[in-house]
Parts: C-alpha cells; sequence; structure tokens
C-alpha cells in the first residue's frame, strides 16, 4: 500500500528538483527524504529516480505515478478539511430514529430549522417503532433517538445516554359513534371497561402505556384487534370493533374522540444520544432544534 507522505516527498522532489531543496521544504534532513523515496519505490515496485551527477530525475514512472499523486493529495486535503470542518461542528451527517408522529411533528420542521441555522448538518431519517429507536442507539446505528417513556425503557440513571424530554401529550377516547359514552364531554376510563378494545401490538410503547392506565382504573382491556397504524386503529373503532386510547396528536382528524378525566395518561415523549457523543457540536445543534419545535407541539 503506497503511503501518502512518501508521495508528498515525491511531490516536493518533482517541483524543487534537488533532495536538499525538497528535505528543506518538509523540514526533514536529506537522508530522511531519501529513506522516504526508496520506500516508495519499494512499495510501487517501480525505479522512480535516476541520478544524473548531483540531481536527480524523475522516471517515466515516477512521472507516471505524479500524475495519480496530484489527485490523491488534493483528495487528502479534501477529506482533511471535511474533518475539521465536522470536528468544528460546521458540516456531518447525524441518524435519527423516530416513530411516525414524531417524525411528522418533530423531525420535519427540525430538518426544515436546521437547514437555516446549520446548513452543513445533514439529518439522515430512519422509522423506529417500540424499542428499535433505542436499540439502534445503542448498537451505534444511530446517533439520536426520538422514544416514548414506557415500562421498558432503559433506567433514567443509565450511564450509556443522555435523555432530552421533549413533550407529553394526553391520550383520548377514540369511540365508536353509537357508543353509549360518545355524548359524555369528559370521559372517565373505567367507563370503558366492558368493551372490546382495539390497541397496538406488544412491544409498541403505547400498549404498555394503555394497560397501565386500564390497571390504575380498575380493569383489564379485552383486546381483540391489534395494529400499530392509529389510522387502521380509528376506522376499526368506527367500524364498532372496539374502543382505544391513542395519543392526541396522533389521533385522525375524522375520529370521534373524547377527553379522559385527569390525570390522563399521557405519551411522555423524549430525544436521547449515547452520553460518549452528548457534547459533539452536531448533537448539541439538532437537540437545541428539537428542543425548540418540541416547545409548539402540544399546545
Amino acid at each position: 500500500m503506497i503511503e501518502v507522505r512518501r508521495l508528498r516527498v515525491l511531490r516536493a522532489l518533482a517541483d524543487h528538483g534537488t533532495v536538499t531543496a525538497a528535505a528543506e521544504v518538509l523540514h526533514l534532513t536529506p537522508s530522511a527524504v531519501s529513506q522516504q523515496l526508496a520506500a516508495l519505490e519499494s512499495e510501487v515496485g517501480q525505479e522512480l529516480l535516476e541520478r544524473r551527477g548531483r540531481r536527480v530525475a524523475i522516471t517515466s514512472a515516477g512521472r507516471l505515478l505524479l500524475t495519480h499523486t496530484d489527485t490523491i493529495l488534493s483528495e487528502v486535503e479534501r477529506a482533511e478539511d471535511a474533518m475539521r470542518l465536522f470536528a468544528d461542528g460546521s458540516t456531518g451527517e447525524v441518524r435519527v430514529t423516530a416513530f411516525a408522529t414524531a417524525i411528522s411533528l418533530l423531525v420535519a420542521p427540525t430538518l426544515t430549522r436546521l437547514r437555516d441555522t446549520t446548513p452543513g448538518l445533514r439529518l439522515v431519517v430512519r422509522d423506529a417503532e417500540g424499542h428499535q429507536g433505542i436499540t439502534q442507539l445503542l448498537d451505534g446505528d444511530a446517533d439520536l433517538a426520538i422514544a416514548v417513556e414506557h415500562r421498558g425503557s432503559p433506567r433514567a440513571d443509565d450511564q450509556r445516554l443522555t435523555r432530552i424530554p421533549l413533550y407529553a401529550e394526553p391520550f383520548v377516547a377514540v369511540l365508536p359513534s353509537t357508543h353509549p359514552a360518545a355524548d359524555v364531554a369528559v370521559l372517565d376510563l373505567s367507563m370503558l371497561a366492558g368493551d372490546d378494545w382495539v390497541m397496538t401490538a406488544p412491544g409498541n410503547p403505547i400498549r404498555d402505556v394503555v394497560l397501565s392506565a386500564c390497571e390504575q382504573a380498575g380493569f383489564q382491556p379485552r383486546v381483540v384487534h391489534e395494529s400499530d397504524d392509529f389510522r387502521a386503529v380509528a376506522a376499526l373503532v368506527a367500524a364498532g370493533a372496539g374502543v382505544s386510547l391513542v395519543p392526541r396528536l396522533a389521533a385522525p382528524s375524522e375520529a370521534l374522540v373524547r377527553p379522559l378525566l385527569e390525570p390522563a395518561p399521557a405519551r411522555r415523549v423524549y430525544a436521547a444520544v449515547r452520553s460518549s457523543r452528548a457534547d459533539h457540536p452536531l448533537i448539541t445543534a439538532t437537540l437545541k432544534a428539537l428542543t425548540e419545535v418540541a416547545e409548539n407541539v402540544v399546545t
């Protein structure tokens, strides 16, 4: 494999004509320059130089290598500049995982905001439901995860993660139009104890929150239908298949929803990053924009 530093020595020799002059420019000794050039010849398996008195001439093989050297050194310089900008937080990529509603309400507006405030930062977004986002974050497959607090969440004192609360939104009941409680202004959750339920699938954090709320209301819901798509949940409820609880912001506009008596269960949304990366300028810029957008999510 060719070492870039030795290509720099060859370019300096070509530009300045003698080993001594090249050594002076490179802040090396003439002996070190000669050693580097000999090592380069060994790497490429070709004679690159020929002696002509006190000077050295570059062979045809050396001239061929020089045509590639200029391209290689230019690309290396660009890479070095890019890494400096990345380290300064001026440019780079942040991989974000989030559930669908958070992508719509948080991530998309954040992307727009960052385009103006930090144009060198590029968000790469992946939909991740349930536990997937945090798992991908801890595995190193994401830089930032937006997740829902639930019983299976990592503990608040988990040293691997830095967590930032974003917003909390109450759950609302979704009812068929023919339900006896359809005309109730504010619903007591216990009124739904005898109904069939449409619920998210096991592993979805929403299911844990709803089950916990039902337990606190004194009953265990009879789950008949399952879907992680809130529009599908609302369609099943509208068809009379059962009742459901969904986060208020995720409820389809056409659904018949009723608020719940306080204290209503809430979907608590937070952002998480690996603690080792929490202070990186690109991460902090993304978190700043996310928290600013989140301030306007729940009104």
